[in-house]
């Protein structure tokens, strides 16, 4: 969990190149918490144990095996930005982390990752991959970060590593999931499919088996509903800027482990009652940039529930029970964050009683309402 905090961190501002835009890896500055994975890897490092090599031997080794245009350093392999239209031959073979973000490299093919069984991250960010042998990725047990976003894809490849904790689709092609896309990856943690065109006819039944993610990112798809079966682990669902018009109770039944859920800019103009108490974790939703005409039913028996999203949508009005329990103590987290601006409803219009279980001022945000 560490590592997946420390990478999120990481990601820096979005570029553009080529006429579109992506968010570059900083590589360099993952392999500085190098000692984060060697635990995770459990990689004798027996270098650091032989008195016979100095540091200047180690970077003359580097200089030796690396490919023309890269730059390399001990583990850690930058190709970045050469205009490469295939993955480099004979990349050292203890090499822990490979950078070929913003290439021109159209197809992985099975031997260009031949022997590197000891890569724990890979990234091939904004490249034209549209093919990947199914053989690829072939005795990559100790990889755990493989970056695909922006290139290429159809479809998920075969035969992914099975120890990997990230997996990042975002900006392809893909508009089919078939059934066990991802058998195997039981350690994954992070699913970014997001700016994809995929509707919700496009993931088969079973699509998802076998994974325990805690978190699916599906934003800007196709969708004109919540999926129904993704992995039940799941902790986080980012379903932003598709087109879902309502929630339904059998929507989120599946999901009972939730703690954020983010659905803005979507078109939901209902919320089923009792939809919102199958999610009795949850600790954050965002409903703004919708057509909502109320405050959803249920919002006050989410006991956990801190921060609520409902600015830009149609609400005229405000219930006094609408956020708040009836009964004082059975709410177990106060709010933090109430957001009601750009909606219709005339705050000196809302009892002051409404937010009788928000933690400070600061708390809820109401705002004029104008067109």
């Amino acid at each position: 969990m560490r590592l997946l905090l420390l990478i999120a961190l990481l990601l820096p501002l979005t570029a553009a190149v080529g006429g579109k835009n992506y968010q570059r890896v900083d590589v360099m500055e993952i392999a500085r918490n190098y000692d984060i994975m060697v635990a995770d890897q459990d990689y004798d490092d027996d270098s650091d144990d032989d008195d016979n090599d100095s540091d200047d031997n180690n970077v003359h080794h580097y200089d030796d095996s690396c490919p023309p245009g890269c730059h390399c350093t001990p583990r850690v392999v930058q190709c970045s930005d050469q205009g490469l239209i295939g993955v480099p031959g004979k990349l050292p073979s203890d090499s822990l982390m490979i950078d070929l973000q913003n290439n021109d490299i159209t197809e992985i093919k099975e031997d260009d990752f031949k022997g590197l069984e000891k890569l724990y991250g890979l990234f091939l960010i904004n490249n034209r991959i549209s093919k990947i042998h199914p053989r690829a990725f072939k005795n990559m047990n100790n990889l755990r970060l493989l970056y695909l976003s922006y290139n290429a894809l159809t479809q998920i490849p075969a035969d992914l590593p099975p120890n990997l904790v990230e997996l990042r689709f975002h900006e392809n092609r893909i508009n089919r999931i078939q059934r066990d896309a991802f058998k195997g990856l039981r350690k994954l943690h992070v699913l970014e499919l997001g700016a994809n065109p995929l509707a919700n006819s496009g993931m088969e039944l079973g699509a998802f088996n076998g994974l325990s993610t805690l978190y699916v990112g599906m934003s800007e798809n196709k969708l004109t509903a919540v999926p129904k079966d993704l992995p039940s682990s799941i902790t986080e669902l980012n379903l932003e800027y598709n087109k879902i018009f309502k929630i339904e109770v059998e929507d989120l039944i599946r999901y009972k482990n939730l703690q954020r859920l983010s659905l803005s800019f979507n078109q939901i103009r209902f919320v089923e009652n009792g939809s919102l108490a199958k999610i009795p974790n949850i600790r954050e939703i965002h409903l703004d940039n919708n057509a909502l005409k109320k405050v959803p039913a249920g919002l006050s028996s989410l006991r956990y529930l801190q921060v609520i999203f409902l600015h830009a949508n149609k609400i005229s009005s405000v219930g006094i029970n609408d956020f708040c329990p009836l009964r004082f103590g059975e709410k177990k987290n106060l709010y933090n964050g109430i957001s009601l601006f750009a909606n219709p409803v005339k705050y000196w219009d809302v009892h002051p009683g409404t937010f009788r279980c928000v933690g400070g001022r600061r708390g809820v945000q109401l705002g004029n309402f104008r067109k």
